[in-house]
């Protein structure tokens, strides 16, 4: 529990020292995030807790239908420890699986199923590719053109689960993206979560809202994911999160209460 009057998050960057050395003796193999861990604390907050920021702005005088702003705080061990189940090793098999365009060719695979779905270019392909960043044998290609992905792919992330990365519904999506989706959001067993992708530069669009259907009418647990804030001035991306924030707090029964803030930018 962060210390009184402290923003979440910020009592445990007081305590910094001690956290890096603890992480540092639990996953030594992993040096992504101890780095992350080595930049100045203002630097560090708004790389790992981006949305603080926004939260500071509505701090103390927000009317209070504002403050109802709800964060996603994990711990920096939580983080860390996610890190590992992405991190390849002998030990730790990350890998591409295979393809299909039906359920019935789907893989027959006994290990619990996240999917990734989202609108054409909400930047989903990036986001599975940042994931698999400490996985190099793992291909994700990203295209500049809308509606890349048109098939349904399977990755085995270690003995933990598998990813599946969705077509992307709207611009350019399959003929029979529908059937597709529906029946493997219908019918996959061993379906756990699904994060659905929105676009923080513009919000919940139409196409969004099929896809938010189908989850609520399956009874799905769903997490929103809101992808590019980097893009959006503070303003804009601030207006988006509480807009979207009483959306899943008014519209939905089975999304996460908390938004999944993510961007990125690839190494040049």
């Amino acid at each position: 529990m962060a210390a009184p009057g402290l923003l979440p998050g910020v009592g445990r960057l007081i305590e910094m020292p001690a956290v890096l050395g603890r992480l540092s003796r639990a996953y030594s193999k992993s040096h992504a995030f101890t780095e992350v861990l080595q930049l100045p604390k203002m630097e560090l907050t708004k790389l790992v807790f981006p949305l603080q920021e926004l939260q500071r702005h509505l701090l103390p005088d927000a009317k209070p239908d504002l403050l109802q702003l709800r964060i996603f705080d994990p711990s920096l061990e939580a983080i860390a420890r996610a890190e590992s189940f992405f991190t390849a090793t002998p030990r730790n098999r990350i890998e591409y699986v295979s393809s299909a365009v039906r359920l019935d060719h789907a893989p027959d695979l006994p290990r619990p199923e996240v999917c990734f779905i989202g609108r054409s270019n909400v930047g989903k392909s990036s986001l599975i590719k940042a994931l698999f960043s400490l996985a190099p044998d793992v291909e994700v290609r990203v295209s500049k053109t809308p509606g890349h992905t048109k098939k349904m792919n399977f990755f085995k992330v270690g003995k933990y689960f598998t990813l599946v990365d969705m077509p992307g519904y709207g611009y350019r999506a399959p003929e029979d993206f529908v059937d597709m989706v529906e029946t493997y959001l219908k019918e996959r067993k061993n379906l756990l979560r699904t994060f659905l992708l929105v676009d923080s530069v513009v919000g919940i669009q139409k196409a969004d809202n099929i896809a938010i259907e189908m989850c609520e009418e399956f009874a799905l647990p769903y997490v929103m994911v809101l992808t590019k804030i980097d893009k959006p001035s503070k303003g804009r991306l601030l207006k988006q999160v509480l807009e979207i924030q009483k959306f899943v707090d008014t519209k939905t029964q089975g999304c996460f209460p908390q938004l999944f803030p993510v961007s990125y930018k690839s190494e040049k």
